[in-house]
C-alpha cells in the first residue's frame, strides 16, 4: 500500500520569497500536476480510513491542507482547486473568522504579506486578511473544501493550563459545527506546539485526529493523533520530484531515513 503525503500550505499570494507563501502561479502548477498525473486527493475522513485500513490505496494519493484560514486561500488557491477538482481542508482560527465577519465584507484590493497580515490581526483588522463565514460557506458549498479546527485564537497549546486549553479546543470545534452544520473531528496544532497532556485534552474534547508539523508521510496503522505533514515549497519542479518520492513506499522510506540522519 502506498503512503499518503499530507501537504501543508499557509499563504497563496504573489509575495514571492515571503515566509510560508506559495505564489499563485506555482500553486496552480502544483494542482495541475496532481490532476494530470491522476493523483487522488483525499478528504480528512478518507485519510482516517486509510490509517484504519478501511481503504487500501493502490493509486497515488495526497491530502491538501491549509493552516490559519487566510483570505488569500479564497482569492488565489480556490480557483485552482475548482479548476482541477482538488479536495482540500482548511484549518480555521475561529475567533479570527468571527472578527472578520463582524464588519464590512468588501474584498480588499491587495493582499498583504505575512508580517503585515499578522500586524493587521493584532490591530483587529482580520477582515482584510482572514476568511469570513460567508466565504467559508461559499467554499464549503463547492464540495471540494472542508473546514476544521486550528483553535479559537491560534494559541500555543503547549503553554496553556487545562481550562484554557479545553476552551480553545472545544470553542473552535463547536463554532465550526454550529456555523457550518458539520462535525469537526479534526484539529491542527498552531505552531505545531502540543504536549502529551494537550493531546489527551484534545481527545477529551472529541477530536479523532490531530495534525502536526512533524515531517513525514501517513501510512496504514499510523497514530491518528500525531499526523505528519510535508511543508510545500514555492517550486513546481520541487513538487513534481517530491510527489514521485512521497507517494512511493520504497522511495519515501529511503528519503525520509536519509533526511533524519
Amino acid at each position: 500500500m502506498r503512503p499518503v503525503p499530507v501537504l501543508m500550505y499557509h499563504h497563496i499570494n504573489p509575495h514571492k520569497g515571503d515566509i510560508v507563501t506559495v505564489t499563485p502561479e506555482v500553486f496552480a502548477g502544483q494542482m495541475e500536476h496532481l490532476y494530470k498525473k491522476g493523483i487522488r486527493t483525499l478528504t480528512l475522513d478518507e485519510l482516517m480510513d486509510v490509517i484504519r485500513g478501511d481503504i487500501v490505496l493502490r493509486e497515488k494519493a495526497v491530502v491538501v491542507t491549509f493552516d490559519d484560514g487566510w483570505l488569500d486561500n479564497y482569492v488565489y488557491a480556490f480557483p485552482s482547486l475548482i479548476k482541477y477538482g482538488i479536495k482540500a481542508a482548511i484549518f480555521l482560527v475561529t475567533d479570527r473568522v468571527d472578527s472578520a465577519s463582524s464588519s464590512c465584507c468588501e474584498m480588499p484590493l491587495t493582499i498583504p504579506n505575512h508580517a503585515e497580515s499578522k500586524s493587521l490581526i493584532q490591530g483587529r483588522e482580520d477582515r482584510r486578511v482572514v476568511l469570513n463565514w460567508t466565504l467559508v460557506n461559499e467554499m464549503k458549498k463547492s464540495g471540494l473544501v472542508e473546514f476544521y479546527s486550528h483553535t479559537k485564537s491560534h494559541a500555543r497549546c503547549n503553554e496553556l493550563d487545562e481550562d484554557r486549553l479545553l476552551n480553545e479546543l472545544t470553542g473552535s470545534k463547536h463554532k465550526i459545527e454550529e456555523r457550518l452544520g458539520i462535525l469537526c473531528p479534526h484539529l491542527c496544532w498552531p505552531y505545531g506546539k502540543y504536549t502529551d497532556k494537550a493531546m489527551e485534552t484534545a481527545k477529551q474534547a472529541g477530536y479523532k485526529a490531530l495534525f502536526t508539523t512533524k515531517h513525514g508521510v501517513v501510512k496504514a496503522g499510523d497514530n491518528p493523533y500525531e499526523i505528519k505533514r510535508i511543508v510545500v515549497k514555492d517550486s513546481i519542479s520541487w513538487f513534481r520530484k517530491r510527489m514521485l518520492v512521497y507517494t512511493s513506499s520504497m522511495l519515501s522510506d529511503f528519503y525520509l531515513r536519509i533526511k533524519s540522519e
